[in-house]
């Protein structure tokens, strides 16, 4: 516990050199380091197909989500929920590598190395990612119920816009499953969000401000 409390922890380089990698974050008895908030950055801009950006303010925006994460891995470490396998996140690499590589590992590679992450960085992402949606799923969705009148009531009121939407299935039998489900899906949102800020304020956070300059 007292080690996590140290300003500055160590890391250590390829070539075997020691260099500083200063705590940025403390979240409840977890250290969120410098390194792992630029890690975060590289694979999720890799992602997002951004151009990579380590300023200050970005690394603060992905340090706000590690917390979220830190709070997240917890209560699934904690909760017995059903989890993904490497073979699911292998499965979501392969479909990267076909459908913006043209199935060319050296190209994926070549791209992973402009951000200098790796493609082990990017397996463990889409595998934490994968870990996240299932526990949503299974943590929310038995609390969430719709009526069958709330399904028609959106239907009602957004007539035209569906219509334009699905102009081959416009009438409401057709569309009722996809307005069932989206409606699920924004509850099972919002209640994930409002558990998340709870959990939040029940959690001590602590950032430590020299990290960011």
């Amino acid at each position: 516990m007292g080690g996590i409390l140290l300003l500055l922890g160590l890391a250590v380089t390829a070539a075997g050199a020691a260099v500083i990698d200063r705590i940025a974050v403390v979240t409840g008895t977890h250290a969120i380091k410098l390194s792992d908030i630029d890690r975060d950055l590289r694979v999720t801009e890799f992602q997002n197909r951004e151009p990579l950006n380590l300023s200050p303010a970005a690394r603060k925006k992905a340090a706000e989500r590690l917390v979220d994460q830190t709070i997240i891995g917890d209560e699934i470490a904690n909760g017995g929920y059903q989890r993904p396998s490497e073979k699911d996140a292998e499965a979501l690499v392969a479909k990267l590598r076909t459908d913006r590589f043209g199935g060319s590992d050296a190209r994926m590679r070549r791209s992973l190395a402009e951000y200098a992450t790796t493609e082990d960085v990017l397996r463990a992402e889409l595998l934490w990612q994968l870990d996240v949606l299932r526990f949503i799923d299974q943590r929310f969705r038995p609390g969430v119920n719709v009526a069958d009148e709330e399904v028609r009531a959106y239907y009602d009121q957004h007539r035209s816009e569906l219509a334009r939407q699905y102009p081959r299935t416009p009438s409401f039998e057709a569309l009722e499953t996809k307005i069932r489900e989206t409606l699920e899906g924004e509850r099972i949102n919002q209640a994930f969000e409002e558990w998340l800020q709870r959990a939040r304020q029940r959690t001590r956070i602590e950032y430590k401000q020299e990290a960011f300059q």
